[in-house]
């Protein structure tokens, strides 16, 4: 799949331990805990959604990012972004970062840059892409989300009957 969001591609240094506060090992070990699929965020909705009868697919491979959630039969695909990992209020967290600075911005930085070139390749497939915020399923604002995503899966089924 070719990637049609042409902006120079953010290089991210390589970690550099001095500037770091952890030992090698001390960073992996901490690093290991960070789930990249199946966070308590991610599950939590699926279960809600799955509550609400939607059915879904899981980290689908076929499809460019590995969506979180794909609903075939709509053609929608759900990301939970991590707040930190994704870069959620950048502007202001970004100046926060104190330790190996070199390293985390740029790290971000291209994380935020690969999610909005999966959104466009998905976007081109055909794709309708929701991304949710980490914190946007927390007890807060939990419900509210979860409707706004059957909202729209019910959107996108009542157009279906329609036609």
């Amino acid at each position: 799949m070719s990637i049609l969001y042409k902006a120079p591609k953010i290089v991210v240094p390589r970690f550099n331990e001095e500037a770091g506060f952890y030992t090698t090992p001390q960073r992996s070990e901490l690093m290991s805990r960070i789930r990249a699929t199946n966070s308590k965020p991610e599950v939590a909705l699926r279960k809600a959604l799955w509550h609400f009868g939607y059915r879904y697919r899981c980290h689908d491979r076929r499809l460019p990012g590995k969506p979180d959630l794909v609903f075939a039969k709509q053609k929608i695909v759900v990301f939970v972004d991590g707040d930190f990992w994704h870069g959620f209020d950048w502007r202001h967290k970004k100046l926060k970062i104190k330790n190996n600075a070199a390293f985390w911005i740029p790290k971000i930085e291209r994380n935020m840059q690969r999610d909005r070139e999966v959104t466009a390749q998905l976007e081109s497939l055909g794709w309708r892409v929701v991304r949710i915020w980490e914190h946007e399923l927390k007890k807060a604002e939990f419900g509210a989300t979860v409707f706004r995503v059957v909202r729209l899966l019910e959107e996108d089924e009542f157009m279906m009957r329609e036609e």
